[in-house]
């Protein structure tokens, strides 16, 4: 997948994020927000891999957040992102029964996010458009738009027909599988900012 400048600056921004959360899990493992951003930053990076890679890096995700949950068990923004990492494992993942395990495990983590922030808009709109994912799963591979994010898909003859059909399954995914992922982005973005604010000055 060719990236633009967007792409690239924010593939160097959350590599930066997820260097920095690994230096401050070393002095302080017990920081919940950093594991969360942590998690967060490895969501948005496993955008730019492959399908192994991807979700290599959206277990890695899971387990970060796991533990910060389990320092901090009501922390409803590391729930959102643990709904958010099961609904991205679901989406590469061809077989249909088992995707909705993962959207299942995802809508129980949207809910509790929203059980824990009810006023939250987002957590409330990721709820709602968690329950329509497994219809939109079964569209995508029945299109034959999964195969290129599976690793599958036959051979072409042209090599310039086969990008151009990969590009289009990969954009069709970042369309409707990266929903979630997209705005994370920007929270983590804003946790990361806030994280390496300056203290305000004692009054």
């Amino acid at each position: 997948m060719d990236m633009s400048q967007n792409d690239l600056d924010r593939l160097m921004f959350f590599d930066h994020a997820r260097k920095t959360s690994e230096v401050a899990y070393e002095s302080n493992p017990l920081d919940a927000d950093n594991l969360t951003r942590w998690a967060g930053a490895l969501l948005e990076l496993s955008q730019f891999q492959s399908i192994s890679e991807s979700k290599m890096m959206i277990k890695d995700a899971i387990s970060k957040l796991e533990e910060a949950l389990g320092i901090n068990p009501r922390k409803h923004d590391a729930l959102w992102c643990l709904g958010n990492a099961y609904t991205s494992h679901a989406f590469l993942t061809p077989e249909l029964d088992v995707a909705k395990g993962y959207f299942d495990k995802a809508s129980v983590y949207f809910q509790e996010a929203v059980e824990e922030d009810p006023a939250n808009e987002l957590y409330q709109k990721s709820l709602e458009m968690n329950s329509k994912a497994p219809e939109l799963h079964m569209e995508i591979h029945k299109q034959g738009f999964g195969q290129t994010l599976t690793g599958g898909g036959g051979s072409s003859t042209s090599s310039n027909m086969k990008g151009a059909k990969k590009k289009k399954n990969t954009d069709l995914y970042y369309d409707i599988g990266g929903w979630f992922v997209l705005v994370l982005g920007i929270a983590v973005w804003i946790g990361f900012a806030k994280s390496q604010a300056p203290p305000s000055p004692p009054r």
